[in-house]
């Protein structure tokens, strides 16, 4: 398991329409359910999120991985603005 979770960081995730959100730096691990929670990217695109801003995509919205993440869904409108 934990080689295929450090296949995961450095891969691009890009939303279900072809936008490209930012790189996979870390993957948050739930302990208690020894699950996936999040993929944590820092320097997410900025025509999605303020710019330089970091953030959490659920790993419960990604649709498949292979050489990069598409992602099942994700908010339309600009997030995690200050």
């Amino acid at each position: 398991m934990l080689e295929n979770i450090n296949n995961i960081k450095g891969l691009e995730i890009y939303t279900p329409g072809g936008i490209f959100v930012g790189v996979v730096d870390e993957v948050v691990i739930d302990m208690l359910n020894m699950s996936v929670a999040e993929l944590f990217i820092s320097n997410a695109n900025p025509s999605l999120v303020d710019e330089n801003a970091s953030i959490g995509v659920p790993f419960r919205w990604v649709q498949s991985i292979g050489d990069i993440i598409i992602l099942n869904r994700f908010p339309n409108e600009k997030i995690w603005s200050s």
